[in-house]
């Protein structure tokens, strides 16, 4: 009997606690989004695409002979956009805004030192309103605190104006949804300006997986890890009582990895997210906050007990086919900046940060197309260097031969920024999908909500919301999109000459 009674118990315990995890027992996050216990997984509850709505995979807006520009967010990273896309043919930039007029004022410089016509200057705190209301503007690029993000952007595509967002571009999954949904329903792009896609070795590296160099790609590992000490002090500040600056505030108010797509972007394109994948399940787990504790201590005067944000985060990543993505964010401990990009692949492997180099043996080698010049060599070392420099010749990916040079000479983080903007004009002027959508924007933003989701509940696994809506299969393989030849040279003729007419204009009104 007591066996019975004992045996009784233990049941209920175990259905209580099932159904404690039942797919009925809806419970809603920090940041207000629904989920559930599956099985031991946190499982987020995907809306309904809306009615009317459709994919954008793959989405072309017409083509533009011209790009005419509205900039918001002129702080840090602001100007040095306005500046670089001068650069650009067949771009005109339109509108200044940012909430400090000053700041705005200071932009028309770049455009006047470009021979450039002086921009409409917006400001304040609904500034953008106005900027997004205008109807000679194509393009929002938003270059704001991240809070501003998501709100520039839903009125910039509600007002039919495509737009680019600097990173995070969305800071939860509500913000994810809706960005989604709004470019669905607008059929306008919605890019994310993730310019680490467009650094030298991430993208040769892409196309030497591409073209199967490293075999099948199973493992891969992005970082953002850079000590901001430097930094803490510039990020814009509400007033005189905000001692804290809105980066350091969003750290100590939320938990998880809040600056995923610099390490997160170049993997997710190398394993085909979204294009023949999907990330599935993760688990996150980070160490106590002890400096970024202090650092508010320091400003503030008083106690923090309450500092949300770990000073090193890690999250896993499981793919739908069964590959692993590990991801780390620390911008707190004194370390050299690393941003620690790595796939390992069945027949070899890249590396980025702090030793970079490509590990092969001579068969791999050969099969790739070049001939070892050194004797034995093996994958349990990184290539010598004469065979680095053959392979990355070789590889040289195509985007890096038409842009590199130039990039190199107008700058942004080494010619990366402009590398990208670049690719972002010339896709909106030859009427092509852009290399980032707004699906890659949330399925990289995520990370944060749902890392915090699988802290909060002891480091539970979390599964993936479907972004999608069901096509991550629909397109197999990340690739970039062209024009031809005939049309990209048609194309850049009008774009040079629209410039050159523009400059021209200008320095005859300023005569």
């Amino acid at each position: 009997m007591r066996k019975y009674n004992f045996l009784l118990v233990m049941l209920v315990a175990i259905l209580a606690i099932s159904c404690s995890q039942s797919s009925s027992d809806t419970q809603v996050s920090n940041l207000g989004t629904k989920w559930h216990w599956d099985k031991g997984t946190i499982v987020i509850e995907t809306p309904e695409r809306p009615t009317g709505q459709t994919s954008v995979i793959g989405l072309k807006a017409p083509k533009m002979e011209f790009v005419r520009v509205g900039f918001v967010g002129l702080g840090m990273r602001g100007p040095a956009a306005v500046e670089r896309f001068t650069y650009i043919p067949g771009v005109e930039i339109v509108a200044l805004c940012d909430y400090e007029k000053e700041r705005a004022e200071e932009c028309q410089k770049l455009l006047k030192k470009a021979s450039m016509p002086e921009a409409t200057v917006y400001s304040g705190e609904k500034g953008y309103e106005e900027l997004c209301k205008r109807d000679d503007i194509d393009l929002v690029y938003i270059a704001t605190d991240w809070l501003h993000h998501f709100p520039v952007a839903m009125c910039a595509m509600e007002n039919g104006k495509h737009t680019a967002i600097e990173v995070p571009s969305a800071m939860s999954l509500k913000e994810c949804w809706a960005l989604i949904d709004m470019s669905e329903k607008t059929r306008k792009h919605c890019m994310i300006l993730e310019n680490c896609c467009y650094d030298w070795f991430e993208m040769n590296t892409l196309n030497m997986a591409q073209q199967g160099v490293f075999g099948e790609v199973i493992r891969a590992q992005g970082a953002y890890i850079h000590n901001l000490d430097e930094f803490w002090d510039y990020y814009w500040k509400k007033g005189k009582d905000d001692k804290l600056g809105w980066r350091l505030e969003y750290n100590m108010k939320h938990r998880g990895d809040v600056y995923a797509t610099h390490g997160l972007g170049p993997v997710a394109q190398a394993l085909n997210i979204h294009r023949g994948d999907r990330m599935k399940t993760l688990i996150a787990m980070d160490t106590k906050s002890v400096i970024g504790k202090d650092l508010v201590e320091k400003r503030t005067g008083e106690t923090c007990n309450d500092f949300r944000n770990g000073d090193h985060t890690t999250t896993l990543i499981r793919t739908e086919n069964g590959k692993v993505i590990e991801i780390q964010h620390n911008v707190m401990t004194s370390q050299p900046y690393n941003r620690l990009y790595q796939l390992t692949g069945t027949k070899g492997l890249a590396n980025k940060y702090p030793v970079e180099g490509y590990a092969l043996d001579s068969n791999q080698m050969s099969a790739s197309g070049m001939k070892p010049k050194v004797d034995n060599l093996t994958s349990h070392n990184f290539l010598p260097e004469n065979e680095m420099k053959t392979l990355v010749e070789k590889y040289q990916h195509p985007i890096l031969k038409k842009y590199g040079e130039m990039a190199k000479e107008v700058g942004g983080h080494g010619g990366m920024d402009f590398i990208m903007d670049s690719r972002l004009i010339y896709c909106l002027q030859n009427g092509l999908p852009l290399d980032m959508d707004v699906y890659d924007l949330a399925e990289w933003c995520c990370l944060a909500e749902l890392g915090e989701l699988s802290m909060d509940n002891n480091c539970a696994s979390v599964a993936f919301p479907d972004f999608t809506r069901g096509e991550w299969n629909k397109i197999q393989g990340y690739k970039h999109a062209y024009a031809t030849q005939e049309e990209e040279a048609n194309s850049m003729e009008k774009a040079k000459t629209f410039t050159k007419k523009l400059k021209e204009k200008n320095r005859n009104k300023l005569r």
